[in-house]
């Protein structure tokens, strides 16, 4: 299925190439600065049907633009960026259905388990989403963290998934190497996601048609959802037309063929 984003750089809309970002912004690569506010973009996936989407915040100066989104679709939208145990509950507050966390429950490269379940003891697992966005090691992928700049030591694999999904509800794993570049899905990682995961998973990164919708769903046995970004028209993109995404899951649901002919 397709999930959808907003993610925010500046406090605007924005899509860029995520292994290029830094906290300085000198040397990130953006394909795309939206003129619309980001209450826009949730009000049109609130119309559309297309819960479970992101609000990702890339770095400061973002939270009116994040806060105005998730107001536009109390309980429809995620939330990450910055996140911890002391602002979590402040961000399901203001209307994120769950709260996306990553470099705040590591430190020094190591998973801080004391951190993880102070935040589960805060909001509960079930409003909580494990950021597990990873780049790619010799034959392994690992967690990275602080602007994607950063290698964690922890290694993807089923046991990973396993013992995490203990503390949360869902996992979103964002292919780094291949993230804004347009240039097709990593399927290794999302085969291996669908083998590993025991909870729902959303891969994002390198998405470039409305095949890959198809393929995502081939490979994962329908177990892996899809984030489409820097290829979509309301993007300024050319390979995906928003439109089709929203008619593919409809076709996915019951009746679905009907439903995405109407």
């Amino acid at each position: 299925m397709f999930r959808p984003c907003i993610d925010l750089r500046g406090g605007q809309v924005v899509q860029i190439v995520g292994g290029t970002l830094s906290d300085s912004g000198a040397g990130t690569h953006t394909n795309f600065v939206s003129q619309q506010p980001p209450s826009w973009f949730a009000e049109l996936y609130r119309r559309d049907g297309l819960p479970g989407g992101h609000v990702i915040a890339l770095g400061p100066g973002n939270e009116a633009a994040a806060r105005s989104a998730l107001a536009a679709w109390p309980g429809g939208l995620q939330y990450g960026g910055g996140v911890s145990a002391e602002t979590s509950e402040g961000w399901l507050e203001a209307g994120a259905s769950h709260v996306i966390v990553t470099s705040w429950v590591f430190r020094e490269g190591r998973l801080d388990e004391q951190r993880l379940d102070e935040l589960v003891r805060r909001i509960g697992r079930e409003r909580l989403v494990l950021d597990l966005s990873c780049r790619r090691r010799g034959e392994d992928y690992f967690v990275v963290t602080d602007r994607w700049q950063k290698f964690t030591e922890l290694k993807l694999s089923a046991a990973t998934l396993q013992d995490l999904s203990r503390h949360c509800a869902e996992f979103l794993v964002h292919a780094v190497d291949v993230e804004g570049l347009c240039r097709g899905i990593d399927g290794e990682l999302v085969r291996d996601l669908a083998a590993w995961s025991p909870l729902p998973t959303t891969y994002a990164g390198g998405a470039k048609s409305l095949e890959d919708l198809a393929t995502v769903a081939a490979l994962s046995g329908g177990r892996v959802d899809l984030t489409i970004g820097s290829a979509l028209d309301i993007f300024g993109g050319t390979g995906v037309r928003y439109a089709e995404a929203v008619a593919f899951n409809r076709s996915q649901r019951p009746g679905g063929a009907a439903a995405a002919q109407a």
